[in-house]
């Protein structure tokens, strides 16, 4: 399917006056400051409470209803069956009356307000209306208008600039064959008649020769007597009678093999719609998916947690169950697979699997569907899931081929092959998504169609507010950490890196939300302390030093002024101690419970383990593997950023949670992740230092029979499989976890951002983030802008 944007359409539930006054026209960073940048406000209209409520309630009914646009297409061809009873009477003479009060003042059956790429969806439109009238003898005004314009536009049914429907080459001359049977005077060029009947001919021998009958028997109505409907259409129709959920495959069907079950589907159809009927139908679980999708996308998912939980319970229903309304459809299917697993339900991937490989088999031209199936594959937490691996990289080449450069769905396809699932921070992935939201989201089958669910002004303006609030209480909270950094005088600590703005824009990178401002200092601040001892043990300070700050830490209550052995360890030992009451005190209020030990026992966990580092190094000693990743993974320091912090985020931590074996492989996994990331990322620099490195260790164990090549590619499987048991246990449901999943959150959170700091370079050193750092803090989105 190919996405556009498109100006507003209209909708109908039950409306038959969906196309009347039908006279419609087309339309179609700096580098981030060691201090908080002065930013003007936020050029969006101020909106009051009421507004933003008002948008949230909208938003909010329409997650439990589906609403989409009739097609003109398919009301054409259900108008075009005969009656069961009298096969020279039309079975639903509604739909014809339909048609008459609905066609344009320029003779077509446009869609209101049609991109001018759509020209052969007008084309197909406006002849199967004209073909319906005219089989039944009705509207003979009609019909020559929809024939002069057909005439006059002939042209673009051989433009290769415009988007073709699926199907539309085989489909269009077979209904002007159907013309010719009607003996419906149609003047057409005849060069171009040649072309698109010669193109027909070999598009069907071709995907005849390629065996992809789901394909033939989803454009029924463009093969005609050419094959044997019973065998090449009978077997795809559904439970509900439909083929393909299509009002105009199963119109098609039923008129080459009458089946009541097909017209039970279309009076079902017509039952809901009035006298018109959509192109999909019914289409209420992918439309709600969908709604959940962007809200979740858009950042504003908070705001409906309990709606957006009812409908995720009621598609694992359905997923159990197994609906065909999920597993016929290849979007459907991964869409539903990719939100039932992100939020935490037991879903297999073999359904996905499966329909992924017909996909790939039938050179399927739907770029929406190969997207949803990409990003399900992003998902893999197994090693059983070994062939949605394998598929994934085809995936990514058949969305690449498909990149035009021209449509909506592009940018959507750039971003996701660019920027992948592990390595996306949540902000960066949130503001990206409203920058590119398209308002109109017209998808196009056999025609266009489109969906407020898809696409809606409601969401962008209810995100964009979202964003830009949330923004301006992160640049206070930057200021504030700027502040913090000044008064503890670790501004005065000159061996050490200044990383304040990284070090916050890592959390307000990835959870943002205002009520976790207190996790978010934490987090921040820790992770300040965190850069600078850690600069002081490898090059700030002396063995005496080290050894000083940690006995003070053991000590605790020490007298600063009297056992500090420098200045150095006097600032930083009292700011620890400031930072960990702090945080400490906040803890105990949200816990109900004292949580300070153990925030001092994890920051001695990692001062006991630099201090080894510090020792190996000294003694010029090499530990084994095993032995250094044991002590690495804390030495990578990110226990006192991240645990602190899941003290903050709201839900309760028993010591039975945190002492449980889940915690702590959270923990491991992270940090194990982090540590070969950066091993493998500076190992060169390392070597070069007599540093110790993991690439060093594994050619060291080698003998001389592993390249460094060889140690990498070794180190990179390590780190995938690491990070996919990470996932599987974030993504774990409830009833099989201890931790609550707020808090296996930021497990993951911080896997995000060691996988984009460690892109390219090592840690903290590229340029490409300065940019992204600014435009999460500091640059409001303009919402003028984006419409």
């Amino acid at each position: 399917m190919h996405l556009l944007h498109l100006s507003n359409s209209l909708f109908s539930g039950r409306n038959d006056s969906h196309f009347r006054n039908p006279c419609f026209s087309p339309t179609i960073s700096a580098c981030v400051e060691t201090r908080v940048q002065r930013v003007a406000p936020p050029r969006v209209a101020a909106s009051s409470v009421s507004s933003f409520d008002e948008t949230k309630e909208r938003i909010s009914k329409l997650i439990h209803k589906a609403e989409y646009s009739i097609s003109t297409y398919d009301t054409a061809w259900v108008a075009m069956v005969p009656s069961p009873n009298s096969p020279t009477e039309p079975c639903f003479p509604n739909c014809l009356n339909w048609l008459l009060e609905n066609q344009c003042c320029n003779g077509s059956w446009a869609r209101p307000h049609h991109h001018s790429l759509l020209q052969k969806d007008v084309l197909s439109s406006t002849l199967a209306c004209v073909l319906a009238l005219k089989k039944w003898g009705v509207g003979e005004e009609q019909i020559n208008r929809g024939v002069r314009f057909i005439e006059s536009n002939f042209a673009s049914a051989n433009e290769k600039s415009q988007i073709s429907p699926v199907g539309f080459d085989i489909i269009f001359p077979t209904m002007l064959d159907y013309a010719k049977d009607l003996f419906l005077n149609l003047r057409l060029e005849a060069n171009t008649l040649n072309d698109l009947i010669h193109k027909r001919d070999f598009e069907l021998k071709s995907h005849s020769s390629k065996g992809e009958e789901a394909y033939l028997a989803y454009i029924a109505e463009g093969i005609g007597k050419l094959y044997d409907c019973e065998k090449t259409i009978m077997k795809y129709q559904r439970k509900n009678g439909s083929f393909f959920n299509s009002p105009s495959t199963t119109a098609a069907a039923y008129m080459a093999l009458p089946n009541p079950d097909c017209l039970n589907y279309l009076h079902s159809a017509l039952t809901k719609f009035g006298n018109s009927v959509p192109a999909v139908y019914p289409l209420d679980i992918y439309s709600r998916l969908s709604t959940v999708d962007s809200l979740e996308r858009l950042g504003i998912c908070r705001y409906f947690r309990d709606k957006i939980q009812t409908v995720l319970d009621e598609m694992y229903r359905c997923w159990v169950q197994g609906d065909e309304e999920i597993f016929m459809d290849a979007s459907t299917c991964a869409l539903a697979f990719r939100l039932l697993r992100m939020n935490g339900c037991n879903v297999t991937s073999d359904r996905v699997t499966s329909i992924l490989e017909e996909r790939l088999s039938s050179n399927t031209k739907d770029v929406h569907a190969i997207l949803e199936l990409y990003r399900a594959s992003e998902l893999i937490i197994s090693p059983d899931e070994g062939d949605l691996d394998g598929q994934k990289s085809r995936l990514k080449h058949l969305l690449e081929q498909k990149i035009s450069g021209g449509r909506n769905v592009d940018r959507e396809v750039n971003c996701v092959l660019q920027y992948p699932f592990y390595s996306t921070l949540d902000r960066i992935s949130k503001r990206r998504n409203i920058e590119n939201y398209n308002l109109d989201n017209t998808r196009i089958a056999k025609t266009s169609y489109s969906s407020p669910n898809f696409g809606n002004k409601d969401f962008l303006s209810l995100s964009v507010e979202d964003f830009n609030k949330c923004q301006a209480m992160h640049r206070q909270e930057l200021k504030h950490l700027e502040i913090w950094v000044v008064e503890n005088k670790l501004d005065e600590l000159k061996f050490a890196r200044s990383k304040s703005a990284y070090c916050y824009f890592s959390a307000a990178a990835t959870f943002f939300e205002p009520e976790l401002s207190d996790a978010r200092m934490s987090w921040a601040k820790n992770g300040v302390l965190t850069t600078l001892v850690d600069d002081f043990f490898d090059v700030g300070g002396s063995v005496e030093e080290l050894k000083n700050l940690i006995h003070l830490v053991e000590v605790w209550d020490a007298d600063v002024s009297a056992e500090c052995c420098s200045q150095n360890v006097r600032i930083i030992f009292s700011a620890l101690k400031t930072t960990i009451c702090e945080i400490g005190d906040k803890g105990f209020v949200k816990q109900e419970r004292s949580v300070m030990n153990h925030i001092i026992k994890i920051w001695l966990d990692l001062l006991y383990s630099m201090m080894k580092e510090a020792e190996w190094d000294k003694a010029k000693s090499l530990p084994t593997m095993d032995e250094y990743m044991k002590n690495a993974y804390v030495s990578f320091a990110l226990g006192p950023i991240v645990l602190p912090a899941l003290y903050l985020v709201g839900p309760k931590l028993s010591e039975k949670m945190v002492n449980h074996s889940e915690y702590h492989n959270l923990f491991k996994l992270m940090s194990t992740c982090g540590r070969l990331l950066n091993d493998f990322q500076g190992y060169e620099r390392e070597m070069k230092d007599g540093k110790l490195n993991a690439v060093t260790l594994y050619l060291t164990k080698s003998g001389g029979e592993m390249t460094k090549e060889d140690a990498v590619t070794e180190m990179k499987g390590l780190i995938e499989r690491e990070r996919r048991e990470l996932l599987r246990l974030v993504l774990e449901g409830e009833k099989s976890s201890v931790l609550p999943k707020a808090c296996k959150d930021l497990f993951w959170h911080m896997s995000t951002v060691l996988h984009l700091f460690y892109n390219k370079d090592d840690g903290f050193t590229s340029q490409e983030l300065f940019g992204v750092v600014n435009s999460i803090i500091n640059e409001p989105i303009v919402l003028n802008e984006l419409l």
